[in-house]
């Protein structure tokens, strides 16, 4: 339960800025059908979360840790403004100590955003941006 409200947070907030954004971003969630737009940019978000672990003698508390990534997909010979253009705003978006409420839980963003490593593949070019993210969650 508390993955897919951790999931759920940071689903609401990036949907919500893709699609008030102009352009408007179409994003890819994981395991749902997905039409690539045609030569044009995209998200594909990921929430990658760590080992959970628990920090008292009873066993009840819970801390939630991972990475929320959002790969920016683009055509191919586009050059890379566009994502960068896109990691600053989301690095505005979700700026470090945000605290993102759903259900029980608060989803707080525990690092600036970083971008890593980018891939060119036959039809497109990605380059992933992602963050950390931080739960504890101690029970009633």
């Amino acid at each position: 339960m508390s993955q897919d409200l951790i999931r759920a947070a940071f689903e609401k907030r990036l949907n919500d800025w893709a699609k008030a954004r102009m352009p408007a971003l179409p994003v890819a969630w994981p395991n749902t059908k997905f039409s690539p737009p045609t030569n044009a940019v995209y998200l594909r978000a990921y929430v990658l979360p760590a080992a959970t672990i628990s920090r008292d003698a009873a066993g009840d508390h819970r801390q939630y840790r991972g990475l929320f990534q959002v790969n920016v997909v683009m055509p191919i010979g586009t050059g890379s403004r566009a994502a960068e253009q896109i990691a600053a705003e989301l690095d505005d978006l979700f700026p470090v100590n945000l605290s993102i409420p759903s259900g029980a839980l608060a989803v707080r963003v525990l690092t600036p955003v970083s971008v890593g490593q980018p891939t060119t593949g036959d039809a497109d070019h990605t380059v992933p941006i992602s963050l950390g993210y931080d739960v504890q969650f101690y029970p009633d």
